[in-house]
């Protein structure tokens, strides 16, 4: 079991072996909470200004938060699981 706990503590510092696909979190912002969502390459969220703007500051936050661990829109998700598939530089 040890050696598990180091080699997860090594994964979690290596953070180009994590791609998110698709998630979907809840955001509590200054005025509300919202539901935002992620799925290949494409946000969503429920606030008023996403609505208008197709961007907003949850989004925004999140693409900071998860910098370099996000599957563009532009790439395939299932080249990047296919086996022996190179990390993409980050």
């Amino acid at each position: 079991m040890i050696s598990k706990i180091q080699k997860a503590k090594r994964y979690s510092e290596e953070r180009d072996r994590i791609t998110f696909d698709d998630f979907s979190v809840t955001f509590r912002g200054e005025h509300d909470t919202y539901r935002v969502t992620y799925q290949k390459g494409h946000w969503s969220c429920e606030c008023g200004f996403f609505a208008q703007r197709g961007v907003c500051s949850h989004t925004m936050a999140l693409e900071r938060v998860l910098m370099g661990m996000l599957v563009s829109a532009d790439q395939d998700v299932a080249e990047l699981h296919a086996p022996g598939a190179e990390v993409p530089a980050r």
